[in-house]
């Protein structure tokens, strides 16, 4: 029976790790897609990146 609660507690703990990381991509989606924005343009020396324009770009006229 303790070899289940344990297993049971270890599961659960993972699920949480698993849950808070996927939260912490969401929450910090722009955040991320600029630093490798910013990584690309310094590796490539190029910029412009299509993660880092602007969603209504297409419309400018």
């Amino acid at each position: 029976m303790k070899k289940l609660i344990v297993f049971l507690l270890k599961l659960a703990a993972l699920l949480a790790v698993l849950a808070a990381a996927a939260f912490a991509v969401v929450a910090y989606w722009d955040k991320i897609t600029e630093f490798f924005c910013w990584v690309k343009e310094k590796v490539t020396g190029k910029k412009g990146c299509v993660f880092c324009s602007s969603e209504f770009d297409d419309f400018a006229d």
